[in-house]
């Protein structure tokens, strides 16, 4: 155990702790889920209060020359690139008889490639007639530009074609010449030369009867081009569901705001660094936690279990104290009201055995202020600690938080129980408290811890615990045996922790 131990403690500690993480994140679900609650009020009230404005929708068909099966798309993408260009827009407000400008136009509409073949025309209105008139003209506009570009392709092609043709029929007029003015019987180089000009007569023939042919199919598939070119689907406008878009942007939002406050418990925790498991509140403060208490704030269905833990803890403190040759202090860091009901109740529970008085240090009114009860000890400040006479078991209460006199701690006892919030002291505050109280030589007994996370299953016993939570005393004793003065205390013995759950005490 002595081995494992040791390189468990030369360990260096992990650069971020997920466990630690995750329930630092846990108990700040507060902040998460008020931000997931912000986010779905924030969208359904935009839903609500900027509704989308009128809008239409039209669909039309685009035929191409060059389709092919395996197109990727290329062609209806640059159709939806030329929609989005001034001279549709222009064309589209000059059939509207509009004065606003393309550019500004441009912004009010979008195309959608759906296949190679169906283009979507978006647009928004000032109303829905006026959306419905916009998407007809963005439509009509874009079937004339793209009739009228596939017509001036074609009759390019078609005129390139009678060109090349023309050009055809004058070198076959020119084959034709020569062949007239000759006779085949006159020479046989003659007659060898008369039969490449047929040759080659026949070739121009061929070849002017292709492009003729060629031509006129070019001339030919235009009207079917443009015939399959149409407004398949009739601009309509589009009706928005205020419920439906309520319930989208608020789920939007939901998502967004429960994000945003994940990210944000989790950046807070980790620049905060205020350890929250036992392990780690126990390392850094240098002592083991020998008791847990539950949050006030607990459901109605544990509230009798949470009474049982104050009893438990009562009990054990009220042992510690009476079976303590020295005075015992409660300080707290973050928990006053806590701290001041558990030391009232310890001192009630002391006072059957003879009268005990508790020393208040507090800087607030949790116990100076209070309205006595009959039979509640008695309550003095810290200014009157002296008078208290020694016959009397003293109680003190105080505080480590940041601001308190630490000189004035031993006064209220010789040795302490810090009384702890869980995760509301930093890693270098605990460091601090454990250091100044090292220094006082108040040796620190054990941690009870307030409001612990219920799924901690982390060890907060440290092994070599008893040695620095005694150190002080240890000192002292020495001190003692010097001058020849020898006192035998009786050392507590404590459980690992007052169980809040459904763990037994051990």
């Amino acid at each position: 155990m002595t081995t494992s131990t040791t390189s468990e403690s030369s360990a260096a500690p992990p650069l971020l702790d997920l466990q630690a993480l995750v329930v630092a994140v846990r108990r700040r679900c507060r902040l998460w889920c008020a931000m997931a609650l912000l986010g779905l009020l924030v969208g359904a009230a935009v839903a609500v209060l900027m509704p989308p404005p009128p809008a239409a929708v039209t669909k039309v068909l685009v035929a191409h020359k060059e389709d092919q099966p395996n197109d990727t798309g290329t062609l209806i993408r640059t159709d939806v690139e030329l929609l989005g260009t001034t001279r549709i827009a222009d064309k589209a407000l000059q059939s509207l008889k509009s004065p606003e400008l393309p550019e500004d136009f441009m912004r009010d509409y979008r195309g959608t490639g759906l296949t190679n073949n169906l283009l979507q025309i978006d647009v928004t209105g000032d109303s829905d007639a006026e959306a419905v008139a916009r998407a007809k003209a963005l439509a009509d506009a874009f079937v004339a530009d793209h009739v009228r570009r596939m017509q001036e392709a074609a009759k390019a092609e078609a005129k390139a074609l009678r060109d090349q043709r023309d050009r055809m029929r004058d070198e076959l007029a020119q084959v034709n010449k020569a062949i007239g003015g000759r006779s085949p019987e006159s020479d046989p180089k003659a007659s060898a030369s008369i039969e490449s000009h047929f040759a080659h007569r026949a070739e121009l023939t061929s070849r002017i009867a292709d492009f003729e042919q060629r031509a006129e199919e070019a001339r030919i598939g235009t009207p079917r081009l443009i015939a399959g070119t149409q407004i398949v689907d009739a601009p309509r406008a589009v009706r928005h569901s205020l419920l439906r878009a309520a319930a989208t942007n608020a789920a939007i939002g939901l998502v967004l705001g429960l994000a945003l406050g994940l990210a944000v418990a989790a950046v807070g925790t980790v620049v905060a660094d205020r350890p929250v498991l036992r392990r780690d509140i126990a390392a850094n403060l240098g002592a083991s936690v020998i008791a847990e208490l539950p949050s006030r704030s607990a459901r109605l269905w544990q509230r009798r279990r949470i009474r049982a833990a104050r009893e438990r803890l009562t009990a054990s403190l009220a042992r510690t104290v009476h079976s303590s040759a020295e005075p015992v202090s409660l300080l707290e860091l973050g928990c006053a009201r806590s701290t001041s009901v558990i030391a009232l109740n310890v001192a009630r529970a002391l006072a059957a055995e003879g009268p005990v008085v508790i020393i208040d240090g507090l800087p607030g009114p949790q116990l100076a202020n209070r309205r006595p009860k009959p039979g509640d000890p008695t309550v003095v400040s810290g200014e009157h600690a002296e008078a208290v006479s020694h016959q009397e078991r003293r109680l003190g209460v105080g505080s480590v938080a940041p601001g308190a006199s630490w000189t004035d701690l031993q006064y209220l006892g010789t040795q302490t129980v810090l009384v702890v919030r869980a995760g509301h002291g930093s890693a270098a505050w605990l460091h601090t408290v454990a250091r100044q109280l090292a220094d006082q030589r108040i040796p620190v007994i054990g941690v009870v811890l307030i409001d612990p996370d219920p799924r901690d299953r982390t060890d907060g016993t440290l092994w070599d615990g008893l040695h620095t939570a005694l150190r002080g005393q240890n000192e002292r004793l020495a001190r003692q045996n010097g001058t020849g003065r020898r006192r035998t205390e009786r050392l507590p013995i404590w459980a690992a922790r007052v169980p809040d759950s459904n763990q037994e005490a051990q």
